[in-house]
């Protein structure tokens, strides 16, 4: 099959490295819904951060309870601005010796920038590894037998903490990571498995990136199925469905990479000050769009508006969905009522309340 690279189709693209499809993407989506795939996930940007004091550090200037993680064991967190703005989102994985942060493509430059000028005297030495590692995802419900090929096993679901309650009680969150992701290691290659949200992700030398590829034994699919079924599951990506002053709990980023009862990081009197007032001012939803006449759904911060034209929130990621249609992530003022008739562009939007609270 020939790989159609989403630089080809959208220059512009963070992941214009990477297949867009390769050939026929409402199959390639098919697929990972109900058997398995693998994705060329290798333009994100991976940090290596070795050292003692790599977890109790992180910990002290992230939102998530990194010091309670136990290795091998994944997680996720977020850095904020000082007002509480979310600034960046990593995907989190110790190993027992390195902490690894995959990232966003293109932020992994100015994530680092941040860590070195926090580290003061920690044993710590965070560096970019974006060259020498890569991350392919797996997904799918067949996909056991191909990961045990690797060595990974069977790895447990995400293990996520129920968030509290507004102005709930001091010490009764566990000191735990919020979402804990069962990781493992690799035979015949160095890296490990990471079991998410969506699949299960794999950090390799990107020297054996197609070696594993080929082990695995999985029909390849494009960037466009794993976003599709990353849209259809209400999972946010920053850059897509966050702008400058996005809260974490705008787009319920709370439960997975929050922890609400640790100790000060930087943003977290926002963080605390919005979860006890109980409404953030925005929500993450999404939208069911109707008389789109092309391919071409709207683009990222394409605004979103009521029938008067007044604009009530912006679009994120928008795509086809093989059993949906055509769909988008939207970030919305929480006064938007569900049943709201509204615009993006000419097209027709309405609210999924499926899974919505």
């Amino acid at each position: 099959m020939t790989a159609v690279l989403v630089g080809s189709l959208d220059p512009g693209s963070p992941d214009a490295p990477v297949p867009a499809h390769y050939g026929d993407p409402l199959r390639e989506q098919r697929t990972l819904a109900t058997t398995a795939g693998v994705v060329d996930r290798s333009h994100r940007g991976v940090l290596a951060v070795p050292g003692e004091d790599r977890l109790t550090w992180l910990n002290s200037i992230t939102t998530q309870e990194l010091a309670a993680l136990a290795p091998p064991q994944g997680t996720e967190t977020l850095v904020l601005s000082p007002h509480g703005h979310i600034e960046h989102h990593a995907l989190v994985t110790d190993d027992g010796a390195t902490t690894w942060l995959d990232v966003e493509p293109g932020t992994a430059p100015a994530l680092l920038d941040f860590l070195q000028r926090m580290r003061f005297l920690m044993r710590v030495e965070p560096a970019d590894a974006s060259a020498d590692w890569a991350l392919l995802s797996v997904l799918g419900p067949d996909s056991a037998a191909a990961l045990s090929i690797l060595g990974a096993g069977m790895l447990q679901e995400p293990d996520l903490i129920a968030v509290p309650g507004p102005k709930f009680a001091a010490g009764s969150v566990a000191h735990i990571p919020t979402s804990r992701y069962a990781v493992s290691r690799l035979d015949g290659f160095d890296g490990w498995a990471r079991r998410g949200r969506l699949g299960v992700d794999l950090l390799v030398p990107r020297a054996a990136r197609q070696d594993v590829v080929d082990r695995l034994g999985l029909p390849p699919a494009g960037i466009w199925a794993y976003e599709a079924l990353r849209v259809a599951a209400r999972i946010p990506r920053l850059g897509f469905e966050s702008d400058h002053r996005t809260l974490p709990s705008e787009v319920d980023w709370t439960q997975v990479a929050v922890h609400l009862d640790k100790g000060c990081y930087r943003g977290q009197e926002t963080v605390a000050r919005v979860h006890n007032l109980g409404r953030p001012p925005r929500r993450l939803v999404l939208l069911h769009l109707d008389g789109v006449t092309s391919d071409h759904p709207p683009a990222p911060g394409t605004p979103v508006t009521t029938v008067d034209g007044r604009q009530v929130g912006y679009a994120g990621t928008g795509l086809r969905h093989f059993e949906l249609g055509m769909i988008a992530l939207a970030v919305l003022k929480r006064s938007v009522p569900d049943g709201a008739d509204l615009r993006i562009g000419d097209t027709t939007a309405a609210i999924d309340t499926g899974a919505d609270d």
